[in-house]
């Protein structure tokens, strides 16, 4: 995938019309970069992870200019379902089983640790997202409802973890009256919230601390050495330290992570206003993740709208209807909003890994990247952005612990991996459909 990601859905420098930025705090345009600049550090990528690396690198008295190629938050971290979950996106019986008890085990701090950070950010920085407690998983058959019940009650033997109920059929209907969920988890200590108004909140924070945010920035090139160069159309910063922070935007700036990390898309509508109808979708103020493979996500808005994600798709082009791929499996969900009107229907790109753990890594002496959250990017991409700040002040050891696990590359190149992961998509998509 090339740089053409960034303009093959969206017009330069505007916000995609999502009910998020329809809603959003507004936050006047930061001047594109002109001319040479120098700085400590240079971050490419306004999302999440580069305004996080920014602004805890700023408030170290650091001279930090962070350069994007659109407006702050335009990609996935102004985009995304707004689920802040608990853990690392991989659950905890499968990361044991890939990198070991002991290792599983600093990954689940790690991932408490980032829940706790975007909890004391917003807190901290005043926030205004619309921040709620609590995040179910449901499951649309007896045997994965028994599953979840199961891994609920790993996450409190093995690791002490209080804040799961599970949910019987008829407490789950209670919840969530879909006839499709036979039963399912409540994570009270995961939470949701509006993700642009999150980024946007970042980034006010991250130029008030003294970092310089340069908007319709889009780099062109970089000259890697010991100092940095990094070239736009109408500017140049000189650093001594690099990040990338793109994830499914990086486009060409770098093949290894490029290798690793793989932009798809995922769509998402907001219903009409609900009013006292939505009790008969969600009987309490939580969000909701289903079971299959291809997720489907949801929760209601503060102005009673459903926000409803659903559906992928591999390549540059979004599909002309998003709102009739996302409408498809919301009415699978609730039948009675076959006729529901649908005021705002949008599409973001995310990155993805093989094993859909975040890629971490020091790609030279003076750079580093992290990316490919696969879907659980609020907490684990704002607190690598945390990481990345404390590795160039010298304390690497998160860094270094995220850095280790495993990140095998997409077989084929960039040639072949979007149709492999369709097919191997297409077959998960029929096996969420017979049930197995």
């Amino acid at each position: 995938m090339g740089l053409n990601l960034l303009h093959s859905n969206d017009h330069k420098g505007k916000y995609p019309k999502s009910w998020y930025a329809a809603t959003a705090t507004p936050l006047a345009p930061f001047a594109p970069l002109s001319g040479l600049v120098r700085a400590d550090v240079c971050v490419i990528g306004g999302g999440f992870t580069g305004l996080s690396a920014a602004l805890h690198l700023a408030e170290a008295g650091m001279n930090v200019v962070l350069l994007e190629a659109h407006r702050v938050g335009f990609g996935a971290s102004g985009r995304n379902g707004g689920q802040l979950g608990s853990g690392q996106r991989l659950d905890q019986e499968d990361l044991e089983g890939f990198v070991g008890q002991q290792e599983a085990k600093t990954l689940w701090r790690m991932g408490e640790e980032a829940k706790d950070l975007v909890k004391s950010l917003i807190a901290k920085h005043q926030i205004d997202c619309h921040l709620r407690p609590g995040v179910a998983w449901t499951a649309s058959n007896v045997r994965d409802s028994q599953h979840l019940h199961d891994y609920g009650r790993h996450l409190e033997d093995r690791y002490g973890y209080d804040q799961i109920e599970l949910l019987s059929a008829e407490a789950c209907h209670q919840m969530c009256p879909s006839p499709d969920y036979k039963g399912g988890i409540l994570d009270h200590g995961a939470a949701h919230l509006h993700p642009l108004n999150l980024a946007l909140g970042l980034a006010r924070a991250a130029a008030s601390a003294g970092a310089a945010l340069h908007e319709e920035s889009e780099v062109l090139d970089i000259q890697e050495g010991a100092k940095v160069r990094v070239r736009t159309a109408a500017g140049e910063v000189h650093a001594d330290h690099l990040i990338l922070a793109c994830n499914g935007y990086l486009g060409g700036l770098n093949r290894q992570v490029a290798a690793r990390v793989m932009p798809i898309n995922n769509f998402v509508m907001a219903t009409e206003p609900l009013g006292d109808e939505a009790d008969k979708v969600l009987g309490r103020d939580v969000a909701v993740a289903d079971s299959r493979f291809v997720v489907n996500y949801f929760r209601l808005s503060h102005d009673k709208r459903l926000l409803f994600g659903g559906g992928e798709s591999y390549g540059y082009r979004f599909p002309k209807d998003i709102e009739s791929v996302v409408r498809k499996p919301m009415t699978q969900i609730f039948p009675h909003l076959k006729d529901v009107r649908v005021d705002y229907a949008w599409g973001g790109t995310l990155g993805i890994t093989m094993k859909r753990m975040p890629y971490l890594a020091r790609l030279g002496e003076n750079v580093l990247s992290a990316s490919g959250y696969s879907g659980h990017g609020v907490g684990t991409a704002i607190h690598a952005g945390q990481l990345l700040a404390q590795t160039i002040q010298g304390q690497a050891e998160g860094f270094e612990t995220m850095a280790r696990v495993p990140a095998p590359r997409f077989p084929g190149g960039p040639a072949m991996r979007s149709p492999l992961l369709a097919l191997a998509m297409t077959w998960f998509a029929l096996r969420d459909k017979i049930g197995l």
